[in-house]
C-alpha cells in the first residue's frame, strides 16, 4: 500500500523519535498528540492555556510543560508546530538551533497516516461532524479505524485514536493549504464557500486549491462531493474532467445518492436514501439539523463505496452522540438551556441558529458570539451580522485573531452596529465577566443561550451555568 504522507513516504510515526508539540492544547494539536501517545511514541508538549485536553494527555503518559522554554526540547528528536506558531517562537528558534527535525502539524499527520488508507474530509464547514460520523460508521462496522478529528466526539472525549484497521480518517484543513500534504484513498468535500481568502486571494483560488486536493487522491480511490452546494458541484465537474472517480450526494435529483423525505425536528433528523436508483433504506440521527442530515449522507455514500452494508451504516449513525462544540448542550440552570457551537462562518452560523430556534420553541434565543479572525469579520461583516439577526439578543465579544492586527474601525464594535436588530437587543461586550452578567440579567426560564464562534468562547458554558444557578440562590433574584 502506498504512503499517504507527502515528501517522506518512507517515514512512519515511529521514525520521529521523541516528539514535542508547541501549543499542544488546541484540539488539532492535542488530537495529534493523543494519536502519538497511544501509538507508544514518547510525546511532550508546551501550552500556556488550560485546555481540558491537557489532563487527558497527561493521564495517557504525555509530558505537559506549562510554559514555553528552550529546555522543553531536551531529549526531543522532532518538534511539531501549527500555523498559529510564529517562526520567532522561542521553541521554534531553539529547535532550529539544535538542528532538530521540525514539522508542521499536517506534515506529521501525513507521516502518521503512511501505510493506511486515508479518508480525508474537507470543506468550508461541516468537516468535523462529517469526519466524526464517518469514523463511527467504520468503527460500527468493526474496522477499528485510526482517526484525528478537529473536535471531540461527545461521550468519548476523544479527538484521536490509533486503531488496528487499515483506514485512517482525518479532517483535512484547507485554511493554510495543509490538506495538500495528504495522499488520500478517498476525499470528501462537503462544500466550498468564500473563506480563507487571505490564503487563496479569491474564490477562484480557493476552488483551485480544492481541485489540487482532489488531484492528490490515489488513482484507485474516489472523491465524494455534495451535489447541493454550488462550489462542491463545480469541483465535481472539474474532477471528472481530470479523470478522478467522483460520486455525489444530496437532495438534488441528479446526485448519485439522493436524500428524500427529510424530516428535521427537536428530536433529530431522518431521511430516505437511494443510490443510483436503488433504495438504501432510512437513516436517522438523534441530533437535530437538516444540515447534519446532509453531512451524514457523505458518510453513508463513502461507507457504501467502501463495502459497508447500509444497515450497518444506519446503525452507526443512529447512535451518533454529536461532537463537542457542535450543537453541544452544556447543561440547564434556572430553566435556561446553554448550548455551545463552533460556527463562525455566516453560512454555518445561519444553519446552527435556525436549528437552535427550533429547539428554543416558545423561548427566546440569546447568542454570545466571539468572532474568529479579523479578516473574516471585516470581509464578511454584513453576512455575519445577518446571521446574528436570527437571535432575539446578540451579544458580541471582541474578535479572536491570534497574530492579527485590527485597524481602526474593525472588530466587534463595528460588527454589532451592522446587526439588524434593535439597539437594546445587540450589544458589544468585550469583557468576559460582563458577558456573564448580561446573560444572567437577560435570560429567562425557557430561553436558549448559545456560545458561538472562536475556540475560547467554548470555555464559557460552565461559567454561565454556575452564574445562572447562583441567581436562583441569591435573595431577590
Amino acid at each position: 500500500m502506498t504512503g499517504s504522507g507527502l515528501g517522506a513516504p518512507e517515514l512512519t510515526a515511529e521514525d520521529l523519535g521523541r516528539v514535542h508539540l508547541i501549543g499542544v492544547g488546541g484540539v488539532g494539536m492535542s488530537g495529534l498528540a493523543r494519536l502519538l501517545v497511544t501509538r507508544g511514541i514518547p510525546t511532550s508538549g508546551s501550552e500556556l492555556h488550560d485546555w481540558p485536553s491537557l489532563a487527558v494527555l497527561a493521564r495517557l503518559g504525555g509530558v505537559i510543560y506549562r510554559e514555553h522554554a528552550p529546555g522543553n526540547l531536551d531529549g526531543a528528536d522532532t518538534v511539531i508546530y501549527s500555523t498559529a506558531i510564529p517562526a520567532e517562537h522561542v521553541e521554534m528558534v531553539e529547535a532550529r538551533r539544535r538542528g532538530l527535525r521540525v514539522l508542521h502539524r499536517s506534515e506529521a499527520l501525513g507521516i502518521a497516516m503512511n501505510g493506511r488508507r486515508a479518508l480525508a474530509v474537507a470543506g468550508t464547514h461541516g468537516k468535523t461532524t462529517t469526519t466524526s460520523m464517518l469514523t463511527l460508521v467504520l468503527a460500527g462496522a468493526g474496522l477499528d479505524p485510526s482517526y484525528v478529528i478537529g473536535g471531540e466526539i461527545s461521550g468519548s472525549s476523544s479527538s484521536a485514536h490509533h486503531g488496528a484497521g487499515e483506514y485512517f480518517v482525518v479532517e483535512a484543513d484547507e485554511s493554510d493549504r495543509s490538506f495538500l500534504l495528504y495522499r488520500p484513498y478517498a476525499g470528501i468535500v462537503t462544500n466550498i464557500e468564500a473563506d480563507h481568502l487571505n490564503t487563496y486571494g479569491d474564490l477562484d483560488g480557493l476552488q483551485d486549491g480544492f481541485l489540487q486536493f482532489a488531484s492528490r487522491i490515489r488513482p484507485d480511490g474516489f472523491l465524494v462531493t455534495c451535489a447541493d452546494d454550488p462550489g462542491a458541484r463545480k469541483l465535481a465537474g472539474r474532477a471528472r474532467d481530470a479523470g478522478i472517480t467522483t460520486f455525489s450526494y444530496g437532495e438534488s435529483p441528479d446526485a448519485d445518492l439522493v436524500l428524500s423525505h427529510v424530516d428535521s425536528g427537536v428530536s433529530g433528523v431522518r431521511y430516505q436514501a437511494t443510490l443510483a436508483g436503488s433504495d438504501l433504506g432510512e437513516f436517522s440521527l438523534p441530533v437535530p439539523g437538516r444540515h447534519l442530515g446532509l453531512n451524514s449522507a457523505a458518510a453513508v455514500l463513502t461507507g457504501v463505496k467502501l463495502g459497508i452494508s447500509p444497515s450497518v451504516i444506519a446503525s452507526g449513525l443512529a447512535g451518533f452522540p454529536g461532537v463537542r462544540r457542535r450543537f453541544e448542550l452544556k447543561g440547564v440552570a434556572d430553566g435556561v438551556r446553554i448550548y455551545d457551537e463552533y460556527a463562525y462562518h455566516p453560512t454555518s452560523m445561519t444553519m446552527a441558529l435556525r436549528t437552535l430556534r427550533e429547539v428554543a420553541g416558545d423561548g427566546r434565543l440569546l447568542v454570545v458570539f466571539q468572532p474568529y479572525r479579523v479578516y473574516r469579520t471585516r470581509d464578511m461583516e454584513a453576512e455575519i451580522a445577518a446571521a446574528l439577526a436570527l437571535a432575539d439578543v446578540a451579544i458580541v465579544m471582541e474578535v479572536f485573531g491570534p497574530g492579527e492586527q485590527r485597524r481602526a474601525g474593525e472588530g466587534g464594535a463595528s460588527l454589532v452596529r451592522a446587526v439588524p436588530l434593535p439597539e437594546d437587543r445587540r450589544l458589544f461586550v468585550p469583557d468576559w465577566s460582563a458577558v456573564l452578567g448580561e446573560v444572567v440579567t437577560r435570560a429567562r426560564p425557557g430561553d436558549v443561550v448559545v456560545t458561538l464562534g472562536a475556540p475560547p468562547i467554548g470555555l464559557m458554558g460552565p461559567e454561565l451555568l454556575a452564574s445562572l444557578a447562583a441567581r436562583v440562590r441569591s435573595p431577590g433574584s
